[in-house]
């Protein structure tokens, strides 16, 4: 993570490249074919990104797999599930109750707008759009989902 942040502050070209060149090394199955945008952080070592990915300015990228051809706008935080921090104990800290991280899936084709927060898997060709909050998988293609929290609200496919 701390060579994450530190690439992350480098701007222009060369940072893209110098982001693209790291990411590919440590993280499995990623590709030297993706644009990872300035004060990106990536925080988790099991993350892939496939081919012609594009990732804006200002993300954080948690535990997930990102499917190629997806276009991720600035801002956008995908979350290692819904459960990384457990509450049920009100005499514990929440920092000492531990979570479960969630491998997320992010599909190929899919379009992710400005700000969005993802805690679940988004299947092929979708849409989430700027500002939504989804909390629960879309399990189907072509769908279009915005909102807090996110619901369906169209489809690509006419």
């Amino acid at each position: 993570m701390s060579f994450s942040q530190a690439l992350s502050l480098i701007p222009g070209k060369i940072g893209i490249y110098m982001r693209a060149a790291f990411y590919r090394l440590a993280c499995p199955d990623t590709s030297d074919d993706i644009l990872v945008g300035f004060l990106t952080i990536l925080s988790h070592r099991d993350t892939s990104i496939h081919k012609g990915v594009y990732i804006g300015p200002q993300c954080n990228i948690g535990k997930c797999t990102i499917g190629e051809k997806t276009l991720l706008g600035s801002g956008v935080h995908i979350l290692s599930g819904s459960q990384q921090h457990n509450f049920n104990d009100p005499e514990k800290n929440i920092q000492n109750q531990g979570g479960t991280y969630t491998k997320i899936d992010i599909g190929k084709d899919c379009w992710i707008g400005n700000g969005a927060i993802i805690m679940a898997s988004v299947s092929n060709k979708s849409i989430v759009a700027a500002g939504a909050v989804l909390t629960k998988p879309i399990e189907e293609p072509f769908a279009i989902w915005g909102g807090n929290p996110a619901s369906k609200v169209s489809e690509r496919r006419k």
